[in-house]
């Protein structure tokens, strides 16, 4: 199937991280699959990132996550890029939904370092038989989530991988507080003494305007109003950083409630629900829920976002 072109070093926009919807029982919702796609398309995003943290991945098994894949390539036609996530810790494994994805039209993968590396000598021995395992023609993306992981990198290992591997093209910044890394790494990549990438970031893009500021190309992250983030970056681009601060600022109370640990998933799906986007808002178990409390809250937090979104203009 062909695809929208790969991801590269100057690959920038919005990547949206696409939710994995399930229905009451736990069994993947393809027919929401499909609303998400058109959803995510129609709110003008550059393209989609399946099967990411945030889209359940881990709680898939190797066969529905191969299923997945398939559906929403099919699903986006090439309309828009699309990355698959594939971190796990079998790198076999890895290996074998990359190829699988690239063959069925992905733009690129992302890849997170797997649990336990404690050194950045791990890491980089850990990327090295990664890199290996993929060959040279698959563009990768290097997640950096140590939230999650637990796994830090320094800007100078990060660096030491982009001058070994070529097939290293993009950098998703999510260390927090990471504000100081990314401007390393904008400065140490400039294009000049080392070979740039992209630079896409995440954490539901509750920092988006100062990383745009230091130099990100866009962000690859998951939020249930993309076309705020589309419009953030499209403005930051076009040098209207206030009014894109300004519209930012109005959608930052539920940027921030999103982006609690766990239970940000059940909101965001649960917007998503509200949206029409997604039929059902449940994530699979073991995962968060909303209960009555959450809910009017979400409802007034909502509420107060159509009067503050009316007032930018």
């Amino acid at each position: 199937m062909p695809g929208a072109g790969r991801i590269n070093e100057k690959t920038e926009g919005v990547y949206i991280i696409s939710a994995t919807p399930f229905a009451q029982g736990g069994l993947i919702d393809l027919a929401s699959a499909d609303r998400l796609v058109e959803f995510y398309i129609g709110h003008g995003v550059t393209g989609i990132t399946i099967l990411g943290m945030m889209g359940e991945a881990n709680k898939l098994t190797a066969e529905e996550a191969d299923g997945f894949m398939h559906h929403m390539l099919g699903r986006v036609a090439g309309r828009v890029p699309v990355v698959v996530g594939v971190s796990g810790a079998g790198i076999g494994n890895l290996a074998h939904l990359s190829k699988q994805s690239m063959d069925a039209g992905a733009a690129g993968v992302m890849i997170a370092p797997t649990p336990g590396l404690n050194t950045e000598a791990k890491v980089h021995g850990y990327f090295a038989q990664v890199f290996e395992a993929l060959g040279p023609n698959i563009p990768v993306c290097y997640q950096d989530y140590p939230q999650s992981t637990g796994v830090h990198i320094s800007v100078d290992c990060f660096n030491r991988l982009v001058d070994e591997f070529p097939q290293l093209i993009m950098f998703k910044h999510e260390d927090c507080p990471g504000l100081g890394k990314l401007s390393a790494l904008r400065a140490s990549g400039d294009g000049s003494a080392r070979r740039r990438v992209s630079v896409l970031v995440g954490n539901g893009g509750l920092y988006l305007p100062q990383e745009l500021a230091r130099g990100a190309d866009g962000a690859m992250t998951g939020f249930a109003f993309p076309e705020m983030l589309v419009q953030v970056v499209s403005l930051f681009k076009a040098g209207k950083t206030e009014r894109a601060q300004d519209l930012f600022d109005a959608y930052l109370p539920i940027v921030r409630h999103e982006q609690q640990p766990g239970f940000g998933l059940a909101l965001r799906k649960e917007i998503l629900h509200r949206r029409g986007a997604l039929a059902c808002p449940a994530t699979r178990a073991p995962g968060p829920c909303l209960n009555k409390t959450d809910m009017a809250e979400l409802d007034q937090l909502l509420a107060r976002l159509e009067t503050r979104v009316a007032a930018v203009g």
